[in-house]
């Protein structure tokens, strides 16, 4: 159909926030075309869905990121400078950085060995009392990143109160979304007065830690980051880290839903440690999906997208997709032993090359911390009380309301040495 001549389309705005990670899936199955039309906060928009789309999307002669996150995306979860406003040489740069401070075998290690004694040293004190696994995870993160990337943080508590902030009101309006704003300001202020003291000499950081890294390095015009990017980047890699007690507490919904997984969990099985943390990206809700401006006139599929249309890439429908995942609103771990996932097929925290693209690069600190704390957590000892289960779609993210109440915490021996990543 000529683009003039197409009926007017619908605002889908209030749909979304109504539906949440329903709504693309449920558009997608009520057309038969290889992609679907509509409009969002009043401009044109189009989804598109698969492995193949994956490729389209993050390919840069396609599609831009620089200004499509909205303000209120950049306010709260991502910040604005960001790396993921960038795009081409600025954004390869930049990229560099976090791949070198996030993707080394060593470096990973560190972090998971830091946070597995966290949650070791705190397990402890859970003996015997009512605990809340998400934000006892967020406490244990947001310990052991910190110490790993060189911040000296006396009390965890706050700090994670404000990481888990910004992820939990990106996606909303109201109260949540304000709180995320507060949060971010509050942490964007310290930390950049720790790179300004870091440059300074007043404080010392460690030598190839996270924050002498950010601190020293220079963009690609040759300048150091002024103190508002960094404090920025620096959220940038300890929020995404935090934000993993959102599927730590997915394995605790996982394991008692279906507590015959608990066993092979405990025999120390890495591969399937590896396996259970893919199937809890793949089946529990976390990024509905990314978006993107059309950089020119593409063509998808016989489909014109027109230069400037907002592009939307299905994450959670791709994620449940039946033509590439057997039984896919069954939680089922085995099915990543039989197959490992294609790199363009499971993309819970976005797709395309890590290197080159826009890929997350804490992809593999992710499975590594869920290699580490879901063995953990199968292994304590707790009763489940009566409580409220269930993980609403209508909200954005998505998280188990009660939080995963467990009673009677009882933990074993520490483990003495931490999993450690495989690639």
């Amino acid at each position: 159909m000529n683009e003039s001549r197409r009926p007017p389309i619908a605002d889908s705005s209030l749909a979304l926030l109504a539906k949440g990670y329903a709504w693309l899936p449920d558009r997608r199955r009520r057309t038969t075309a290889p992609l679907v039309r509509t409009r969002l906060m009043g401009q044109e928009a189009v989804v598109l869905h698969g492995p193949e789309a994956v490729r389209f999307f993050y390919d840069e002669k396609h599609v831009e990121r620089r200004t499509a996150l909205p303000g209120p995306v950049l306010s709260t979860l991502f910040g604005h400078g960001a790396v993921h406003t960038l795009d081409g040489p600025e954004h390869r740069v930049r990229k560099e950085l976090f791949l070198s401070l996030l993707t080394g075998a060593e470096a990973v290690a560190g972090l998971v060995d830091r946070v597995a004694a966290a949650w070791d040293d705190a397990a402890e004190s859970w003996s015997g009392r009512r605990t809340v696994l998400f934000d006892e995870t967020s406490r244990v993160l947001t310990r052991g990143v910190c110490q790993w990337a060189g911040i000296v943080v006396e009390d965890a508590g706050p700090l994670a109160r404000d990481l888990v902030a910004m992820v939990d009101g990106f996606a909303t309006p109201g109260p949540r979304h304000w709180r995320a704003r507060r949060a971010r300001a509050r942490c964007e202020s310290w930390l950049g007065r720790l790179v300004e003291d870091v440059r300074a000499g007043i404080v010392a950081a460690p030598a190839d830690s996270v924050v002498e890294g950010i601190a020293r390095h220079r963009d690609a015009d040759g300048r150091l980051l002024d103190p508002h990017t960094a404090a920025v980047e620096l959220l940038n890699i300890i929020r995404p880290t935090v934000a993993v007690c959102w599927f730590v507490t997915y394995a605790g919904h996982a394991l008692h839903r279906r507590p015959e997984l608990r066993e092979r969990l405990i025999s120390d099985d890495p591969a399937y440690a590896v396996a259970f943390a893919h199937e809890l990206r793949r089946f529990y809700p976390f990024a509905p999906f990314v978006g993107g401006r059309a950089v020119t006139d593409l063509d998808w599929r016989g489909e014109p997208i027109s230069s400037g249309t907002l592009v939307l890439l299905d994450l959670f429908g791709q994620n449940h997709d039946p033509d590439l995942w057997d039984g896919p609103y069954t939680f089922e771990p085995r099915r990543f032993l039989q197959r490992p996932p294609e790199r363009d097929e499971l993309i819970p925290q976005g797709g395309g090359d890590r290197e080159a693209g826009h890929r997350c690069p804490g992809e593999d600190v992710t499975i590594a911390l869920l290699r580490a704390l879901v063995p953990r957590l199968a292994r304590l000892e707790y009763e489940v009380p009566d409580q409220d289960l269930r993980i609403p779609l209508n909200r954005m993210p998505a998280r188990v309301r009660s939080g995963f109440v467990m009673d009677a915490v009882r933990a074993p021996a520490p483990v003495l040495s931490p999993a450690r990543p495989t690639s």
